[in-house]
């Protein structure tokens, strides 16, 4: 990645060592940008110098954003101080948004209940979110966790399960709770590794999340595009949408 400017270089850090960028990335690669992957729990390090990167990309991962105890948390939890301090933008994913919403001082937390969201489930826009989503948007959640919303951060998208899906601060830093990175692929994937979970409660088993991708992740797909385009791109580079790199 050396050879692109730092307006098309995107960091993505994966808290699992079998993770990959998915609609994510092929996104992002229409719009010309190039990757810099790091995988700190394997031993990646983290960089010191962001002002190479036009964005952030912190994906999900099985474990809890309170689990000090692993190389891979503690390592992102402290690096987080210098994605903050720099100019580049930032977008959690899952346990990526709630890393960066404890770093912020927000809780990150299961519900008293137990219930989950693993599956296809809405989430409904707040006010301040309602021009990047729609009225009612069926997105892939895989977690029993949720974040609190930090403090000077708007709260973007609910759900009643979980009522923090999306956040902003200062329109640089992003978190939303749910999975737009995961293809055909990656799903069948995470439903062949994924042992009790599926069997949690709230949870849907592996043929009700086969019939709501079938019915619901390719407009699940557009929204993300479009959120990429109003939110992750921007000015950075042309638009290329559409052409191969």
């Amino acid at each position: 990645m050396n050879n692109l400017s730092p307006s098309k270089r995107i960091l993505l850090v994966f808290n699992s060592a079998t993770g990959q960028p998915g609609r994510v990335g092929d996104v992002m690669r229409r719009y010309g940008f190039g990757f810099d992957i790091r995988r700190p729990g394997e031993g990646d390090a983290l960089p010191d110098d962001l002002s190479m990167y036009h964005l952030v990309v912190v994906f999900g991962g099985p474990m809890s954003a309170n689990d000090d105890d692993l190389d891979n948390v503690r390592a992102i939890m402290d690096w987080l101080p210098k994605v903050v301090a720099s100019d580049a933008m930032y977008l959690g994913i899952c346990l990526g948004a709630q890393m960066m919403a404890r770093h912020l001082g927000a809780p990150v937390e299961p519900r008293p209940d137990g219930l989950t969201e693993i599956g296809y489930y809405p989430v409904y826009p707040t006010e301040a979110g309602g021009d990047l989503f729609p009225d009612e948007l069926i997105v892939y959640h895989w977690h029993s966790e949720g974040f609190g919303v930090p403090d000077g951060a708007e709260l973007l998208a609910s759900s009643p399960t979980f009522p923090h899906q999306a956040y902003h601060l200062d329109g640089r830093i992003w978190g939303i709770q749910f999975h737009p990175e995961v293809d055909d692929e990656a799903h069948e994937r995470w439903l062949s590794s994924a042992g009790d979970n599926i069997n949690r409660p709230n949870a849907q088993d592996a043929d009700a999340q086969r019939a709501g991708r079938a019915k619901y992740d390719a407009a699940f797909g557009a929204w993300f595009e479009q959120f990429a385009q109003q939110v992750l791109v921007r000015d950075a580079v042309s638009a290329r949408a559409g052409q191969s790199d």
